[in-house]
């Protein structure tokens, strides 16, 4: 998946893209933008996306409306009844349905980006209602400041416990999240010293959670002058973080995350390709919105150095497939499905998030992924704009084998199928039996290939 960076010219790559007849805004390029900014869209949302310019496209992403009053009402009714219950692994199940239906995938997308970032496994915290709490955290603030974000996850109940900050007292203070917050969410390794650590963890103490809520003991704060990353004072965990916020790799080291998380996986990009969203991010001061809506309307997203450089994570793969086909499933299962494959959500691996990009793939989860797509296809509950995959395709009017392949084949792959495998596909498709058994190994078959694995 590799290819060199380093030739392309930063001032070409985050230009507005313009089409050519090189590369056309088509239905190819509308679900390549909407597998990154969400999980996939269906034949209609593309032939919608089509219509319209490419940045009128990104920023409907960025300004999609609410989530329905009966919608928002169901996700709070599965949220409710696991926090009755006290069990963390059912929220995994809310947010699949909320993955599935929301009419903002590109918040959700975010909200998964950071929840992986601001790695916090209910395994340790263990309590729902923490870990529900800064879930809904994330996605408020999905798209918004991102100081206000790291502030916010500073104080967050399940940051606190994860990361011992409970224990955090002035005799005795605890350097976990002072680490972290400098090393994995705001600086990278290399920008601190063993130093800053000592002196920020000073500034955190007291903070402890009471009642699962974020409380100041002020009895167990330490006053006392502290010197961080070459400012000295009386800082509280507030300035700190501020300071950690004013250092000029913060927005670079941002940008570099979400780079990879936009454009593609491999090889790491050069400072100088960075450096104008650098700017962008940094003058907007932090505004997450600003660079995302860059990055996703630039000259380099819609490239060959971008366009299936990136491998599928679980949950891009189960819920685009299902997104793409408007499909709908047992929320509780697919969640089960993804903690199988790797990607459970609420159980991030360790503080770090999940590593993704080949990390993904190996001989056993291949086998895993094909089999979790040939359970959601033969799952009874599992529906295709409501019904059947037969009738989905005659509702878009898509008949015989050859177009049954091609337009399974232009939602579902981010990459162009071999005309020798496409004629396979076309012979399984046009075969005798059971119509909807057909349609259903056509699909698996695709997300059998090499291709489906590429986002």
């Amino acid at each position: 998946m590799s290819r060199d960076l380093n030739p392309i010219d930063p001032e070409w790559a985050w230009r507005p893209f313009t089409p050519t007849a090189e590369r056309p805004w088509n239905r190819a390029a509308a679900a390549h933008l909407h597998r990154r900014a969400g999980f996939a869209a269906s034949s209609a949302t593309l032939d919608a996306a089509v219509a319209n310019s490419p940045g009128e496209v990104v920023r409907a992403l960025l300004e999609a409306p609410p989530e329905a009053e009966d919608f928002r009402r169901q996700i709070d009714d599965l949220s409710a009844s696991v926090l009755a219950g006290g069990d963390p692994r059912g929220l995994a199940a809310a947010w699949v349905y909320r993955l599935l239906g929301t009419p903002h995938p590109l918040r959700e997308k975010m909200t998964l980006f950071w929840h992986g970032h601001f790695a916090t496994s209910a395994e340790k915290v263990e309590k729902a209602d923490l870990m529900h709490g800064q879930n809904e955290m994330l996605r408020r603030h999905a798209l918004g400041d991102f100081g206000r974000l790291v502030q916010e996850i500073s104080r967050d109940p399940a940051m606190l416990v994860y990361l011992d900050s409970t224990t955090n007292r002035k005799s005795h203070p605890n350097e976990n999240y002072a680490r972290e917050v400098m090393e994995l969410f705001c600086l990278g390794e290399g920008h601190y010293t063993e130093n800053d650590v000592q002196q920020l963890a000073r500034c955190f103490t007291g903070w402890e959670v009471r009642r699962g809520k974020f409380y100041f003991n002020r009895y167990q704060h330490d006053t006392g002058a502290k010197s961080i990353l070459g400012e000295s004072g009386e800082f509280g965990g507030q300035e700190a973080v501020e300071i950690i916020l004013r250092q000029d790799e913060a927005p670079r080291f941002i940008v570099g995350k979400l780079f990879r998380f936009f454009i593609c996986d491999e090889p790491q990009p050069p400072r100088a390709l960075l450096e104008p969203l650098v700017e962008t991010f940094r003058a907007s001061r932090l505004d997450i919105a600003v660079l995302v809506e860059r990055i996703l309307g630039s000259e380099l997203f819609f490239s060959e150095y971008a366009v299936g450089r990136k491998v599928r994570s679980p949950v891009e793969l189960a819920v685009g497939l299902l997104r793409a086909l408007e499909g709908s499933t047992n929320a509780y299962d697919l969640a089960r499905g993804l903690q199988e494959l790797g990607q459970g959500l609420f159980y991030p691996p360790n503080v770090k998030g999940w590593d993704g990009g080949r990390a993904w793939i190996n001989s056993s989860t291949l086998l895993a992924r094909t089999n979790l797509v040939e359970r959601l296809l033969g799952d009874e509950k599992t529906r295709f704009g409501g019904d059947s995959l037969v009738e989905l395709l005659k509702d878009h009017d898509v008949r015989g084998p050859g177009q049954q392949v091609q337009w399974l084949a232009e939602l579902l792959l981010a990459a162009p199928l071999s005309m020798a495998v496409k004629e396979r596909l076309v012979e399984l498709a046009g075969g005798s039996g059971d119509p909807e058994r057909q349609v259903r190994n056509v699909v698996y078959a695709l997300a059998s290939t090499p291709e489906f694995q590429l986002n």
